[in-house]
């Protein structure tokens, strides 16, 4: 009994019962005999000599492997229990190290029961020393490793699945993709032509294009586009881009009047829907015969302007300024540049993965100035040698390059100042 505050006797009887009852299930815990803790423990228990030869072993591994105490204690070794594989492994790697550090922790080996059936375990091993240092057992924990080795299995072809899916979206890319650029351009006499795309993604539909095809006898149209985003809906407007600005060439070829039929044709097929826009520059070019060159007409809508590398070694941008992008309201405004293209000269046109690529270490974009730079720096070149050039340009970007890139190169043939002949033939 015990006095409260107020002076009042307290029975506690019931307080000492109840932590009586609730000391049960731990004493009960602590009853447990440790051989009976050792025989029916949750993972396999047993004890070698130093020469393999097993001295002590569990009740639960004897049952997962089937076997009776006496088949096994001091007439077999722990690598009798080992498959092939295991116990080449046993014998080559796990016993020289163990004898070597004194413990191996946690190796997946395999097991062989009396009815010839596998267990995958996982395997941990410790030398016990006597007093003097000197070894006098081995001690071995076995787990079973059967839901592990399950999982793991999942694991792999669960990644299996993801590689072979993510392989062919590369496949399904790669031929989508091929399918929006022309396989070969259209030869045009007295003028080499080379293009390159070069992929930022392997498994992803960049939206970049170009073309460069025949309108009538000395007359050739050519584009260079760049469409919002990637993926299917950037293939599906590159698509209709691609074959609206051959199809508006060819009724009517102004440069202009090409660029708002296209414009008219994105604004009517996503009237209801989010806006699919993109950058086009659009060009005519004329013959003016071998010894003259060509005559060019460029239009521009928001796309990055074309560069002029000329025979005499000089290098600039031709911009056609004001010019909106294609897609977003239905009167967008063009604009139009004229040039001549000489012997010796090219003409390059290009999207813009290649001037917002993220040059190496510096962290900011490469920019339309370096790149005229370049430009200065190589002319005069042939088509091929600018495509060159700037194909490896663009690989020493490494992944600083995240966005798709197309290059697109005219160059009238005819002697360079230092006398070497320009290529011929498209590229």
């Amino acid at each position: 009994m015990t006095v409260s505050p107020d002076g009042e006797d307290v029975d506690e009887s019931w307080a000492v019962g109840d932590r009586d009852q609730e000391q049960l299930p731990f004493t009960a815990l602590l009853e447990d005999s440790v051989e009976d803790l050792y025989e029916n423990a949750p993972c396999g228990y047993l004890s070698t000599l130093m020469d393999g030869r097993i001295a002590k072993i569990n009740k639960t591994l004897l049952q997962w492997l089937g076997y009776r105490r006496e088949e096994l204690v001091g007439h077999k070794q722990f690598s009798d229990l080992l498959t092939i594989g295991g116990r080449l492994y046993h014998e080559t790697h796990f016993s020289p190290l163990l004898r070597m550090q004194g413990e191996v922790s946690g190796v997946a080996l395999e097991l062989k029961a009396a009815d010839g059936s596998r267990l995958p375990a996982l395997v941990t091993s410790t030398v016990k020393q006597g007093s003097d240092g000197e070894p006098l057992l081995i001690r071995t924990t076995i787990l079973d490793a059967h839901d592990r080795r399950a999982y793991e299995r999942e694991l792999l072809r669960a990644r299996q699945e993801a590689d072979h899916e993510r392989e062919r979206l590369e496949r399904l890319a790669t031929t989508l993709q091929q399918t929006l650029i022309p396989p070969a351009l259209e030869p045009v006499p007295g003028l080499e032509v080379a293009a390159r795309y070069h992929f930022a993604s392997a498994d992803e539909v960049g939206g970049d294009f170009y073309d460069l095809f025949p309108l009538a006898p000395g007359r050739w149209g050519f584009f260079m586009g760049d469409v919002r985003g990637k993926g299917a809906n950037a293939a599906v407007v590159t698509s209709l881009a691609r074959y609206t600005l051959r199809a508006a060439a060819v009724s009517d070829p102004v440069p202009a009047t090409v660029l708002a039929n296209l414009n008219s044709a994105l604004n009517r097929e996503w009237q209801e829907g989010e806006p699919r826009f993109c950058t086009v520059i659009f060009g005519l070019l004329t013959s003016e015969g071998k010894e003259t060159g060509f005559h060019v007409v460029l239009a521009g809508g928001g796309h990055p302007p074309a560069l002029l590398l000329r025979a005499d070694g000089s290098a600039d941008h031709v911009p056609t300024p004001g010019g909106q992008l294609l897609g977003v309201v239905p009167d967008a405004h063009f604009t139009t540049a004229t040039l001549e293209l000489r012997p010796g000269d090219t003409l390059l046109l290009y999207t813009d993965g290649l001037t917002e690529a993220r040059m190496p270490g510096a962290g900011g974009r490469y920019g339309d100035e370096a790149l005229l730079d370049f430009a200065r720096s190589l002319a005069p070149v042939s088509a091929s040698g600018t495509v060159a050039a700037l194909t490896d340009l663009l690989g020493s970007f490494g992944e600083g390059l995240d966005d798709d890139t197309a290059l697109l190169a005219m160059g009238v043939l005819g002697e360079h100042p230092d006398g070497e002949e320009s290529g011929a033939g498209p590229a």
